[in-house]
């Protein structure tokens, strides 16, 4: 395998896309880039939860809100081209990871000077690692309902973009076990040096 000019890690939250990033950074030396820092949609509700961001989860259908999130990552692919484009004028080798690398833009990439790694969990690993990061069960009923959309937004985003790297040939990687993210950082860092 040829060295690639950039890493792209995929999934939905909670999948192990920073973690996995964050090692592979520190093992190869390149430059790690989040497409959470980029611009979240609306981010997190928790721990302080903003009345508009509330109104957002409450109010809206999970597939809306699921169409929301893939708007906004529809407008921020510009932007990460534009990164991406960057890095290769630069010829500094990067990472990428966020939920904002959809497969059907990933796709328009020269795939021969890029490696793109899936990530993927089961929708009840998924439901439980949003409930412990959120503390769910210490929250106000409210905040549970809150949590709760954002993990049924999560789901939908997990089982879709599964369905589209599929579609691509591009198997996932089921990061159910944590030890999963460490061993694909020494994989991926190692087949990088050769």
């Amino acid at each position: 395998m040829a060295m690639p000019r950039g890493i792209f890690i995929a999934g939905s939250s909670h999948m192990g896309k920073s973690s996995l990033a964050k090692r592979l950074g520190k093992n190869t030396g390149w430059r790690v880039i989040s497409t959470d820092d980029l611009g979240r949609h609306p981010g997190r509700p928790w721990p302080d939860v903003k009345p508009q961001v509330a109104e957002f989860y409450t109010s809206l259908s999970v597939e809306t809100l699921h169409w929301f999130l893939k708007v906004h990552h529809e407008n921020m692919w510009p932007r990460l081209l534009q990164i991406i484009e960057w890095q290769e004028t630069v010829e500094e080798p990067f990472i990428m990871e966020g939920t904002a690398l959809r497969p059907e833009y990933l796709s328009t990439l020269d795939t021969a000077r890029y490696r793109t790694v899936f990530l993927y969990a089961p929708d009840a690993v998924l439901r439980r690692r949003v409930e412990d990061a959120s503390d769910r069960r210490n929250a106000t009923t409210q905040q549970q309902k809150i949590v709760d959309r954002f993990i049924e937004r999560s789901i939908l985003d997990n089982q879709n973009l599964e369905a589209g790297f599929t579609a691509l040939g591009l198997t996932s990687t089921n990061t159910e076990d944590a030890a999963t993210v460490d061993t694909l950082a020494l994989e991926i860092a190692a087949l990088v040096h050769e």
